[in-house]
C-alpha cells in the first residue's frame, strides 16, 4: 500500500494533531511529576520517560490492533438493581484505576502546598528517579488508550498511526522543557496546572465509568468530552488571570496608602 497518497497524508495530518491535542494534559502531568526529583535530573527524565513510552505505546497500538476484542469483552459485573449496576472490561479498568491515581497525586500535591511544611516539601522533591520515571511511563500509557482508540477510528493503517504517534511524541519531548520552565517560574500556575491535573482524573474517571456501563441509582454516568474538558481549563486560566490582576492592584494600593 501506497502511504504517500493524499487521503493517507491527510490521516497523518489528522492523527498528529489529535494526539497532540489529546497529549496536553499528558504533557503537564510530566512536567508537574518531573519537578519531584533532583533539578539536574529533570529534563532526562522528562525526555526519557516520554521515550520509553513512545516504544511502549507503539507495541501497545499493535497489541490492541490484534487483540481490541480481548480488551473491550466483560470480565467483571455487578448488578445491585436499582442501586449499583456495572460491567468492566480491561479497557475501563485501566481507566478507571489511572483516573484516581492521577486525582490521588494532585490531592497529595496540593495538600503539601497548603501545610507549607518546607520538609515535606523537600522529601517530595528528591523521590527516586526510577520511581517517578515508571509512574510517568506508566501513566503516559494509561493517557494513550483513549488517543490509540480514536486513532483507530480514523484508520486501521499501522504505520500511519505509528508516524502520528512518533511524531506527536517529538512534540512532546520538544515542549517538555518549555512547560516546565513555565510552571517554575510562575510558581502560581502550579497550583492551576494540579487543579487542572485533578480535572483530567475526573473526566478519566467518568470516561471509564461510562465504559463500564456504570449506573448509580438507575442514572448512567456520562463521560466528560474533550470540549468541555478544555472550556473548564479556559475558565481556570481566565479566573487565575484576573485574580492576579486583581490581588496585584490590591497590594499597589496597600503601598500607596501606606506611603500616604
Amino acid at each position: 500500500m501506497d502511504l504517500f497518497t493524499i487521503e493517507n497524508l491527510l490521516t497523518l495530518l489528522m492523527l498528529t494533531l489529535l494526539q497532540a491535542v489529546l497529549g496536553f494534559d499528558n504533557l503537564l502531568y510530566i512536567s508537574l511529576e518531573s519537578q519531584r526529583v533532583e533539578k539536574n535530573k529533570q529534563a532526562l527524565l522528562r525526555k526519557l520517560g516520554i521515550g520509553i513510552a513512545v516504544i511502549l505505546r507503539l507495541v501497545l497500538l499493535y497489541i490492541l490492533m490484534k487483540l481490541i476484542q480481548f480488551f473491550q469483552d466483560p470480565i467483571l459485573g455487578f448488578h445491585w438493581s436499582g442501586v449499583v449496576e456495572a460491567n468492566f472490561n480491561i479497557h475501563s479498568l485501566i481507566v478507571l484505576l489511572g483516573g484516581v491515581f492521577i486525582m490521588y497525586t494532585a490531592m497529595k500535591e496540593i495538600w503539601h502546598m497548603l501545610s507549607l511544611e518546607d520538609e515535606m516539601h523537600e522529601i517530595t522533591k528528591s523521590q527516586s528517579f526510577n520511581k517517578i520515571l515508571t509512574m510517568v511511563v506508566i501513566m503516559n500509557l494509561v493517557f494513550s488508550f483513549d488517543s490509540i482508540l480514536s486513532a483507530m477510528a480514523l484508520t486501521q493503517n499501522y504505520y500511519i498511526m505509528a508516524a502520528a504517534i512518533l511524531i506527536s511524541s517529538g512534540l512532546m519531548i520538544w515542549m517538555a522543557d518549555g512547560v516546565a520552565a513555565f510552571l517554575q517560574k510562575n510558581r502560581m500556575y502550579e497550583v492551576l496546572g494540579l487543579f487542572v491535573l485533578f480535572i483530567v482524573g475526573i473526566m478519566l474517571l467518568s470516561e471509564g465509568g461510562h465504559l463500564a456501563h456504570l449506573k448509580f441509582f438507575s442514572f448512567p454516568i456520562t463521560p466528560m468530552s474533550k470540549t468541555t474538558f478544555y472550556f473548564v481549563l479556559a475558565i481556570l486560566v481566565i479566573v487565575e488571570i484576573v485574580q492576579s490582576k486583581y490581588a496585584k492592584k490590591l497590594s499597589k494600593l496597600k503601598r500607596d496608602e501606606h506611603q500616604d
